[in-house]
């Protein structure tokens, strides 16, 4: 069984950067393939970020390349999301999750239906 909790989001000036982060509780103590995504409002869920806790990111969308970076504290279980230059499009609830399993690979990294795992969410608020 794997928890997760986000937690540092809030309103954010249009430029500015925010970082995010995610508790991870995991009963196996294991190598996961976590993710960040995010859905707006309207919008269909969109994936940032995968990283394979053994090794680092392993996918990032176009839209988080070069503004979004995620790395990893293992010795806390943090699962971290840092992004710079926000601008009001960023405006989402921001998520992490986790997959069942390390078979999740190439063009699936980034699809929702690839995590089992996933926490409540934590607004981001770009304001222009």
């Amino acid at each position: 069984q794997v928890r997760l909790e986000e937690s540092g989001g809030g309103s954010v000036p249009t430029g500015g950067s925010q970082k995010l982060s995610c508790a991870v509780s995991d009963d196996t103590k294991s190598r996961r393939m976590l993710a960040w995504f995010r859905q707006s409002p309207g919008k269909a869920r969109e994936g940032l970020v995968a990283f394979d806790t053994g090794s680092g990111p392993v996918a990032i969308a176009d839209a988080g390349h070069g503004r979004f970076r995620a790395s990893h504290d293992s010795v806390n279980s943090v699962f971290y999301l840092e992004g710079h230059g926000l601008q009001p499009e960023d405006t989402a609830i921001y998520y992490c999750a986790a997959a069942a399993d390390l078979s999740v690979w190439g063009p699936y990294l980034l699809l929702p239906r690839s995590y089992t795992y996933w926490g409540q969410g934590t607004q981001v608020t770009v304001s222009s």
